[in-house]
């Protein structure tokens, strides 16, 4: 399957009327540039999306996109075409590449000078996750690199989202390499836990120091849940651990729900990877 990752938003660019310029930017998952086209704030619609995406042969099978603001837009572009849109935060080429492109649109001579970051999205408060969804018990863990994936690879769990990409041995980390995580013992709840968490696309966890401290789940394109909050010294310190294990483990973590802590049976399994 051929899949692009696509972005189509305001630039800090301005045409000849001092109306803001629009950029649809295409790449590969190697960070090779399919297509930059530019296009006044007036004329920026999913026509003249469609238009641009008819120029290019053979057209792709999937675009993955991460913007929120863009998705609505490329979904009515793409419908003409028979192109598939996913909406993930799981874009890194693209994100990359509009990282390193920003000089460049400050060297133009239309350019705004503004303060601009091209990846940044507007995330809404936190928001406390619901109730009748939350388990028994949680807590932090981890498991060696090498012992990651086989001890979930081949067991009977219903939902499973362990990509090739975030393989320890893809991503190079030593063999003994902790690769934190956070397990949840949800005990009758954890099949409705685990088909929300399906739903709600994990994208990453993050330890919020503060009064109190917070596990927050980000999800979606821009979703953020309230795992947990928590005031005990010996939970921070272990939230600590997790941040530090996390960024040594090239931001690669897990999020586990099982009915107890028997160890034997799991009802999903999910491997993250923070940008």
């Amino acid at each position: 399957m051929n899949i692009w990752q696509a972005d189509f938003y305001r630039r800090p660019l301005q045409d000849a009327s001092g109306n803001p310029l629009w950029e649809l930017i295409i790449c590969d998952a190697d960070r090779y540039l399919i297509l930059s086209e530019f296009v006044s704030q007036k004329q920026a619609n999913s026509h003249w999306i469609t238009e641009q995406l008819r120029s290019i042969t053979p057209h792709p099978d999937r675009l993955q996109v991460f913007r929120p603001q863009a998705l609505t837009l490329l979904q009515a572009a793409c419908q003409p075409l028979n192109i598939l849109v996913e909406s993930t935060r799981r874009t890194s080429a693209l994100k990359q590449l509009l990282q390193e492109r920003l000089p460049y649109y400050r060297s133009l001579p239309n350019s705004t000078q503004e303060l601009y970051d091209p990846i940044k999205l507007d995330a809404p408060p936190p928001a406390p996750l619901p109730e009748d969804l939350w388990g028994d018990q949680w807590r932090f863990g981890a498991i060696a690199a090498q012992d990651l994936i086989p001890a979930f690879q081949n067991r009977p769990i219903p939902v499973q989202d362990i990509p090739e990409a975030f393989y320890p041995e893809t991503l190079q980390l030593a063999s003994t390499t902790p690769v934190p995580g956070v397990i949840i013992d949800a005990g009758r709840k954890s099949r409705s836990l685990t088909q929300w968490l399906q739903q709600a696309k994990p994208f990453s966890l993050n330890y919020i120091s503060g009064d109190p401290d917070g596990l927050i789940l980000e999800s979606g394109l821009c979703d953020r849940w309230i795992l947990s909050t928590f005031s005990e010294s010996d939970i921070a310190s272990s939230a600590r651990v997790f941040s530090q294990r996390r960024q040594e483990a090239k931001g690669l973590h897990f999020l586990l729900v099982q009915p107890d802590n028997s160890g034997m049976t799991y009802a999903g399994i999910w491997l993250l990877k923070s940008d």
